[in-house]
């Protein structure tokens, strides 16, 4: 690596310890960025709602979207290779073994196909394009645009096996709007904090350590940081700026919570409840998992706080830095109940 890539290193490494620039974090990170770099594979197939931040241009398809383009400049950065993805075929064993970790940014059943569409104009017999009844334009399926093969049963196993193996695991907004559990599909929820029923939970939540159960307009809403020496998180502690909140459940309890969310100045009902998680960490075997609900727009993405704790969590799911993760959910979010609200369902 350049030596001017090596002090934006130490630079780093020295602002989020806190303390001097040649402290124990950072000369790891110095050791780090000498040696090889570490792969991620930013994985962004939508099985549900695609948001438009990892939506490729249609005249494109080739081109990487919003969020994939910023994972790569920042993972190069901070010497890290970054491959972007929609395609699930590639969670084969060999594959899996050419990464050091996985970035999710998903929707839905991510086992199953999802290519994508053009959306055209529906026209009727005068030629004219066709409304709705409140005057939107009505579309239809067009030419595909990209593939997004589904990874299979047998993917999805052999990808929540590396993990627990010792894979590094992080994810953005709706990863945790994938892969639902059983019961979530019927409409049900189950009790969050609760260390009774976890085989209730898909495989993959059990992994990601929560569940996304719905989300009210955007708006502002305050994050406390209870963890404020994860690298990156100190910057959020007391923010209070305008995103896509989501409102979650079923939340592992080993989680080590990093950023709360504070729903009491929020409107709607989904948000009418105590303080729960928002970004956290936890260990999944030996495999380190890492989550954070924001990233719906693409000005989230842009903000200089979330480029710190992007990279800190890729420094930590990759095992370039050591941080302490002891579970402490019940202690920071002891109410984090989904069930003290009806609108959930």
């Amino acid at each position: 690596m350049s030596q001017l890539n090596r002090r934006d290193v130490l630079k780093f490494a020295g602002l989020f310890a806190g303390g001097a620039l040649l402290s124990p974090l950072a000369d790891r990170l110095a050791q780090a960025a000498d040696g090889p770099k570490k792969r991620i594979l930013f994985f962004t197939k939508s099985s549900g709602f695609q948001h438009s931040a990892i939506t490729r241009p249609a005249d494109a398809p080739t081109k990487l979207a919003f969020a994939e383009q910023y994972l790569t400049d920042i993972g190069a950065k901070h010497g890290f290779e970054v491959v972007c993805s929609k395609d699930g075929t590639m969670f084969t064993p060999e594959n899996i073994a050419k990464f050091d970790a996985f970035a999710f940014y998903t929707t839905g059943d991510l086992t199953k196909d999802s290519d994508k569409y053009a959306s055209v104009p529906k026209k009727g017999p005068d030629g004219k394009a066709l409304k709705d009844d409140k005057g939107k334009a009505i579309v239809e399926k067009g030419a595909l645009l990209w593939k997004e093969p589904g990874m299979g049963d047998a993917g999805k196993a052999a990808f929540l096996e590396a993990i627990k193996q010792g894979k590094g695991f992080m994810a953005f907004h709706s990863a945790t709007d994938t892969f639902h559990s059983a019961k979530h599909q019927k409409g049900e929820l189950i009790r969050d904090v609760d260390d009774k029923g976890q085989d209730a939970f898909d495989p993959y939540i059990q992994m990601i350590g929560g569940e996304f159960i719905v989300h009210g307009a955007q708006q502002k809403s305050l994050l406390k940081a209870v963890d404020p020496k994860f690298p990156g998180a100190k910057a959020y502690d007391n923010a209070d700026f305008s995103e896509e909140w989501y409102s979650l459940k079923n939340f592992a309890p080993d989680l080590h919570v990093i950023l709360v969310q504070d729903p009491a100045k929020m409107t709607g009902p989904m948000y009418q409840r105590k303080p729960f998680p928002e970004t956290w960490a936890r260990m999944h075997g030996k495999g380190r998992v890492f989550y954070t609900s924001m990233g719906h727009r693409e000005d989230v993405w842009q903000r200089p706080e979330f480029e710190g704790l992007v990279v800190g969590a890729m420094q930590w799911i990759t095992g370039q830095i050591e941080v302490d993760v002891t579970p402490n959910i019940k202690q920071v979010t002891p109410d984090a109940d989904a069930k003290q609200f009806a609108a959930g369902k």
